[in-house]
C-alpha cells in the first residue's frame, strides 16, 4: 500500500531530499484567478456577497449572518455530556500551556539613562476560521482562541461555513464551543468570502474588519489569506495534514501504523510518511497498515491519502540518517518511536511540533496534549512556526535616553548620519545641544 523510498547508501543532502522525499500540497496559485473575484466582490458589496456566494458554495442561505446569542447557548445546553468533559478537559489543557507562552517585558540598560524596553501588545481584533468541511472542528475553535484569549485581545470573532442540516447555522458543537470559551460573535459564512469579509468588514452590517486571521481552511481559504494579506495579517497557508514517523526496531509497528491511518483519515491528500532505518520495522507496518485501515469510518479516503504519492516508507542506513531525513522534510508532525526518543527529539530542528515516545501519539496533540494543533505544513516548519500565543502578541520598544546619555553617543548618531548622507538626522541631534 504504501509506496517505499530507499535512500540506503546515498548522500543525504538538503536539496536532495527535498526532490525525492514524498510530499503533498497545494498549489495555491492555481485557484487564485477564482478566488480573487470573490475577495474583490465582497470587499465591494460586503456581508451580502458572501451570503450569496454561500449559497452558491454550500447550498444554504442562513437566516443572519451573524449568529444569534441565544443559538449558541441552546448549542451549549444541548451538548452531549461527553463531548461537554472533552472540550472542557481540552480547553483547561490548552490554556494552561498558552498561558505560560506569554513573554515577560524586559529592558536593557545600554547606559546610566539610556534604555530599551522590549514590552508586547496584544493584537485589538481577531478574526478566527474554523473549518466545516470533511469533519467537525471544535477543536479548531479551541485552538485558534485560547491563544489569542491567552495574549489579551480584545475583540474576538470566529467564521464557521453555514450547515444545512443546521438551518443555516455553522455546526452545533462549534457553536457550542464557542459559548463554552465566551466568544459571543460568530458568523455564518465560510470559504474565501469569510476570509474576505474578515479583512474588510461591512460598516452598513456592524461587521468590524479584523486585524489578523488565523485557522485553518482548504485551498480557497489559503488563496484569499494571501488576497488579502497586506490588508490584514495571515498566518501560514494550512495545506493538507502530514505526519512523520521516525521509528528504529524498538517500535511497534502497530501503534505506527495506527498513527499513520489517524492522519490519512483526514484527507485524500494528507500524507503519512515512515522513515526507518529497519528493514524488518517498514515491512511490520506495512502489513498492519494494510490490516487496520478498513476499521476506521473514513477508509476509502485513507486508502487514498496512504496510496498516494505523498505517502510512503523512507528507508534509510541509521537513526542518525532518519534525523537528516525528518530535518529535511521538516513535517507538520514528527512522531519519535525510537529506543531513547528524548534525545533523538533534541536533534531534530525541523517540524511543527515533535511527539515524544509510544505514548504521545499525534491525535493526543489534535486535541488534549495542551499544544497548539495549527501548525505549519509542506515543509514551512523550516521556517514558520505554529499558532501559539506569540501569534497574537506584538513586541514594541520603548527607547528611553536622558540628556547626558544621548550626548555620550550623538557622535556616532552624527557621523551614520553623514556616511549615510542624511545631515537632517545629525542636525536633529546636534540641535539639542548647540547654545540657544
Amino acid at each position: 500500500m504504501l509506496r517505499t523510498i530507499d535512500l540506503r547508501g546515498q548522500q543525504l543532502r538538503p536539496a536532495t531530499l527535498r526532490r525525492v522525499l514524498p510530499r503533498g500540497g497545494t498549489d495555491v496559485n492555481s485557484v487564485m484567478g477564482t478566488v480573487v473575484p470573490i475577495v474583490n466582490k465582497v470587499r465591494e458589496e460586503g456581508a451580502r456577497a458572501a451570503l450569496d456566494f454561500g449559497e452558491q458554495f454550500d447550498g444554504v442561505r442562513p437566516p443572519s449572518l451573524r449568529v444569534p446569542l441565544a443559538d449558541l447557548r441552546r448549542s451549549a445546553e444541548e451538548l452531549d455530556p461527553q463531548e461537554r468533559a472533552a472540550i472542557e478537559a481540552s480547553i483547561a489543557r490548552v490554556r494552561r500551556v498558552h498561558a505560560d507562552q506569554k513573554p515577560d517585558s524586559h529592558v536593557t540598560e545600554l547606559a546610566p539613562g539610556a534604555t530599551v524596553t522590549e514590552v508586547f501588545r496584544p493584537i485589538e481584533r481577531v478574526g478566527l476560521y474554523v473549518p466545516g468541511g470533511k469533519a467537525v472542528y471544535p477543536s479548531s475553535v479551541i485552538m485558534n482562541t485560547v491563544p489569542a484569549q491567552e495574549a489579551g485581545v480584545s475583540s474576538l470573532v470566529v467564521a464557521s461555513p453555514p450547515q444545512k442540516d443546521h438551518g443555516g447555522l455553522p455546526h452545533p458543537t462549534v457553536l457550542a464551543t464557542c459559548y463554552m470559551l465566551g466568544v459571543e460573535e460568530v458568523w455564518a459564512v465560510g470559504g474565501g468570502q469569510a476570509v474576505a469579509l474578515l479583512a474588510y468588514g461591512d460598516v452598513k452590517q456592524d461587521l468590524d474588519p479584523v486585524d489578523i486571521i488565523t485557522g485553518p481552511g482548504n485551498i480557497f481559504v489559503a488563496a484569499a489569506k494571501r488576497a488579502v494579506r497586506g490588508v490584514v495579517g495571515t498566518d501560514a497557508e494550512a495545506g493538507p495534514t502530514e505526519i512523520a514517523i521516525l521509528a528504529d526496531e524498538t517500535a511497534n509497528p502497530v501503534y505506527v501504523a495506527y498513527d499513520l491511518i489517524s492522519q490519512a483519515e483526514h484527507d485524500p491528500m494528507a500524507a503519512s510518511v515512515l522513515i526507518t532505518a529497519s528493514e524488518s520495522m517498514a515491512q511490520q507496518v506495512q502489513q498492519e497498515v494494510e490490516r487496520r485501515y478498513t476499521a476506521t469510518e473514513n477508509s476509502v479516503r485513507a486508502a487514498e491519502a496512504l496510496t498516494g504519492e505523498q505517502s510512503g516508507i523512507v528507508l534509510v542506513d541509521s537513526v542518525d540518517a532518519g534525523i537528516a531525513v525528518a530535518n529535511a522534510y521538516a513535517a507538520e508532525h514528527l512522531e519519535i518511536h525510537t529506543a531513547n526518543p528524548r534525545a533523538v527529539a533534541e536533534c531534530i530542528n525541523h517540524a511543527g511540533a515533535i511527539f515524544v515516545g509510544a505514548y504521545s501519539p499525534v491525535p493526543l496533540g489534535d486535541y488534549s496534549a495542551g499544544s497548539n494543533h495549527v501548525l505549519p505544513t509542506s515543509g514551512t516548519a523550516r521556517f514558520s512556526a505554529g499558532l501559539s500565543t506569540h501569534t497574537f502578541l506584538r513586541p514594541v520598544n520603548l527607547i528611553d535616553y536622558d540628556r547626558a546619555a544621548l550626548e555620550e553617543i550623538a557622535p556616532h548618531v552624527i557621523a551614520f548620519a553623514n556616511a549615510e548622507h542624511l545631515p537632517a538626522h545629525g542636525e536633529a541631534i546636534r540641535a539639542r545641544f548647540e547654545e540657544k
